[in-house]
C-alpha cells in the first residue's frame, strides 16, 4: 500500500509501498482510508515545531471503510463507513476517570493516532475499534472528513457558552478553523462577527462562505482601533495561533469579556497579559485541547451545517492524491486554499 511516512530527525517526508498490516489485534479494526486530512498541526509535525513519533505516518483526520475487525470486534463489520477519532484514554488513570481523558499521559495525546501511532496517510490504518464510528447513512463520504476537525471545534464551542445572541464576536484567522467557527455562529443565529485574515486568498475563500460577516486584514483591525478606541468585541476566538494577535486581542475585549485560544502556536512561544486588566474588566482566558466526547456531536454538526457551509468548493477545501503531497503542502501554506484532503478512492 501506498504511504507518507515522515522522518521526523530527518524532517523527511517521503511516499513509500509498504505491506499491509498483516494482523489485528482482537480490539482493533483494519481501515481502507478513503479520506485523510491535513490539519495544520501536521503542518508544524512537518517543521518540527511540535514532537512526534520518530518515523511516523501522520494524518488524524481520518474516514474510510472497515475492511476487517479484530476477534473481539463487534461494534463495526466489514463494508461499515467510519470516521476515526484519534483520540483515546486508558480509562483507568485519574484524569479518564474525571473525564478528561483528553489528559491522560497513556492516551490522549500521547498516544494520539496520526502523531504516535500510525495514521490517515495511507491507503490503509489500524485503529482501535472504539475509536471507529459509524458514519450516519445519509452523510456524504466528503463531509464526514472534516468530523475530526469539527469535534475539536465543538469542544471549543462548548467552552465558550452561554452566548448571547447580539453579542459581538472577532475570529483570528480564516483558515479552515475559522471558517468552520464562522459556520457554527451563523448557523446559530449570531451576525456581529469579524473575521481578521492577513492572506488574501483565504478572505476571498471566507467570502465565499457566503455567512455576511466582515472580514478585514489586521492593518484594517489596527486602523479601526486607531480611530475608534472604543470600538470592542465580547468574544475572541483565536485561530491563528499568533501571539502578537492574541497581545492585541486581549486589549479589544469589553468588560466580561472572553479570549478563547484554539490556534496551535509553537511551544516556545509566549504572549504578553496586564493581570490588572484581567482584574479590572474581569477578563476569562480559555483554551482548547483536542476533543473530549465531541466526535457525535461533530457529526450532528455536519448534519447541520450539509452542503450550505461545508461543501469542499465553497470552504475552499481541494482534494489530493497521496503521491501529490508536496503540492498539497505548498498550496495550504500559501492560503490559496483552507483545508487539503487526501483522497484515496
Amino acid at each position: 500500500m501506498e504511504v507518507l511516512e515522515f522522518d521526523s530527525k530527518k524532517k523527511e517526508l517521503c511516499l513509500l509501498e509498504v505491506p499491509v498490516p498483516p494482523k489485528l489485534s482482537d480490539h482493533d479494526v483494519l481501515v481502507k482510508v478513503a479520506y485523510a486530512g491535513i490539519c495544520g498541526s501536521d503542518l508544524k509535525m512537518l517543521s518540527g515545531d511540535i514532537p512526534v513519533a520518530d518515523k511516523i505516518i501522520l494524518g488524524h483526520e481520518i474516514c474510510g471503510t472497515v475492511a476487517e475487525t479484530g476477534k473481539e470486534v463487534d461494534s463495526v463489520i466489514p463494508g461499515d463507513r467510519v470516521a476515526i477519532d484519534p483520540n483515546s484514554g486508558c480509562g483507568v488513570c485519574p484524569e479518564c476517570a474525571d473525564g478528561n481523558y483528553h489528559y491522560c499521559e497513556c492516551g490522549g495525546g500521547n498516544n494520539y493516532v496520526g502523531v504516535f501511532r500510525n495514521g490517515g496517510w495511507a491507503e490503509y490504518c489500524v485503529v482501535p475499534a472504539r475509536q471507529a464510528f459509524l458514519i450516519p447513512k445519509n452523510m456524504a463520504f466528503e463531509l464526514a472528513a472534516l468530523t475530526e476537525p469539527l469535534s475539536c471545534i465543538s469542544h471549543g464551542w462548548d467552552k465558550i457558552q452561554p452566548l448571547q445572541i447580539g453579542k459581538r464576536i472577532l475570529i483570528l484567522g480564516a483558515g479552515i478553523a475559522g471558517n468552520l467557527y464562522a459556520c457554527l455562529f451563523h448557523l446559530n443565529g449570531h451576525r456581529k462577527v469579524t473575521v481578521c485574515e492577513p492572506q488574501e486568498g483565504r478572505r476571498k475563500i471566507f467570502d465565499d462562505i457566503d455567512t455576511g460577516f466582515e472580514i478585514i486584514t489586521p492593518n484594517q483591525l489596527k486602523e479601526r482601533k486607531a480611530k475608534c478606541p472604543n470600538w470592542k468585541v465580547d468574544v475572541v476566538v483565536d485561530c491563528s495561533g499568533n501571539v502578537n494577535a492574541l497581545e492585541d486581542a486581549v486589549e479589544l475585549l469589553n468588560n466580561g469579556g472572553l479570549l478563547s485560544i484554539y490556534g496551535l502556536a509553537p511551544p516556545q512561544a509566549k504572549f504578553r497579559v496586564s493581570p490588572f486588566l484581567l482584574f479590572e474588566k474581569e477578563l476569562t482566558i480559555n483554551s482548547v485541547l483536542l476533543n473530549p466526547f465531541c466526535f457525535r456531536k461533530s457529526m450532528k454538526y455536519i448534519a447541520a451545517l450539509n452542503f450550505r457551509y461545508l461543501g469542499f468548493e465553497k470552504l475552499g477545501v481541494q482534494v489530493f492524491k497521496l503521491k501529490d503531497f508536496e503540492e498539497a503542502i505548498r498550496a495550504l501554506k500559501s492560503g490559496c486554499i483552507s483545508k487539503a484532503i487526501f483522497k484515496m478512492i
